[in-house]
């Protein structure tokens, strides 16, 4: 699939392109078969994103959601290898390329916060597919604004209590755990949340709603009603809730990035193919000049994202701590350019892009749920900007 010479990047290392070529071989035949369904009816998708974390898991692919030594391949993250399973996977499959990320962002706090024991009993699950992981922030009154979120978790002896409500959140219904955000009040605004292990069965727990969205996944609203979880499953101390999502997102936002990038790199492959073979007033249409800006356009934004999501992730990996700007500018710019890229290749399929079924169209609908989720692109931007004016205030 079209340019592959940023796997040359001093960003990346051996192992990295290793895995890309040997990721690359896998889902050009193991997504064949499911890489393009989309079922509407709740329990066929449910079904059909639970065969693709199974066929995830039994490619190893798992491995990289979790840390060692808990079924998980290195000791801590590496960022760069999770940006390049995104990109290639959403090449083939955007439901593969969720089903994936979803078993590291909703397991992820449990490897960074998690005791020895959640450790042991959560994360060798989520490597081998056997238990699918969530991660419920998003409430109906606080989205971005996680200062706002109204569901508490009062304690209760050697328990906390937890009520309140959940929203948007992926893989609901068919998780097995999740880790949920509440408040404790232990201080006022974002520093009195705490973050918990829920499990699926938990009593008083419950999944109240489903919802259909444009390129389908599991989404849905969870209800907490006298949800009753140990202290032994609460990450971190009481009162780092939002430390603990931002460490989190920290990590898994520039593959946010990642997966837009690899919905533009087969965008751009499928838009030049038309413009190859589409013959208009007696010539490819790829000769007209029009066209070729298009063209010129995309491979100027598909590099320009490709060399913020691997300097992003390369600063987590080798530098450490926080990355929060490069993960911002990351997760910004790759996915507005993305919907600029696949809208360009719909314009090149002319009305040939519009009918449901073909590539650029379900592309259309996938991009466009990622310049929302892990912090809106306006977010994005007021990141970027407290971080710059906190540098130049130093």
């Amino acid at each position: 699939m079209g340019d592959r010479s940023y796997l040359d990047w001093p960003f990346l290392e051996d192992h990295h392109r290793v895995l890309e070529r040997d990721l690359r071989a896998w889902a050009k035949t193991e997504l064949a078969e499911l890489g393009h369904e989309e079922p509407r009816d709740d329990d066929a998708l449910n079904a059909l994103s639970l065969r693709m974390v199974a066929r995830l898991a039994e490619g190893g692919w798992l491995r990289y959601c979790v840390a060692a030594p808990h079924g998980g391949l290195t000791e801590k993250f590496d960022v760069r290898a999770l940006c390049i399973i995104r990109e290639t996977l959403a090449q083939y499959s955007g439901l593969a390329d969720f089903c994936f990320i979803m078993q590291g962002l909703g397991s992820g706090a449990i490897s960074l916060f998690g005791s020895d024991e959640l450790k042991a009993e959560y994360l060798p699950g989520v490597a081998s597919g056997e238990r699918i992981a969530a991660f419920a922030l998003s409430e109906p009154g606080s989205g971005s604004d996680v200062a706002a979120m109204a569901t508490t978790a009062r304690e209760d002896g050697d328990a906390y209590v937890i009520d309140g409500e959940k929203t948007l959140i992926s893989n609901a219904g068919i998780a097995a755990q999740y880790v949920v955000f509440a408040r404790t009040g232990e201080a006022p605004g974002a520093r009195g949340l705490s973050a918990f292990v829920v499990d699926g069965d938990a009593p008083g727990f419950s999944v109240t709603e489903r919802f259909q969205v444009i390129a389908p996944h599991p989404l849905g609203t969870l209800t907490f009603d006298g949800c009753r979880v140990a202290k032994s499953r609460m990450l971190g101390a009481p009162g780092d809730g939002f430390k603990v999502a931002m460490a989190s997102l920290d990590v898994f936002r520039s593959t946010v990035g990642a997966a837009a990038l690899g919905f533009a790199r087969c965008a751009m492959d499928q838009a030049m193919e038309r413009a190859k073979t589409r013959i208009s007033f007696g010539k490819p249409i790829s000769e007209f000049q029009l066209i070729q800006e298009k063209i010129a356009d995309m491979a100027l934004n598909i590099d320009a994202s490709a060399l913020l999501v691997y300097r992003s992730a390369w600063t987590k990996d080798t530098i450490g701590g926080r990355a929060t700007r490069e993960a911002a500018m990351a997760k910004l710019h790759a996915t507005e350019a993305a919907q600029q890229v696949i809208d360009q290749a719909v314009q090149i399929f002319g009305g040939q892009g519009v009918i449901v079924g073909n590539v650029v169209e379900r592309l259309y609908r996938e991009i466009r749920a990622l310049r929302i989720y892990e912090g809106t692109s306006e977010i994005q931007k007021l990141i970027i900007a407290g971080q710059a004016l906190t540098e130049d205030a130093t």
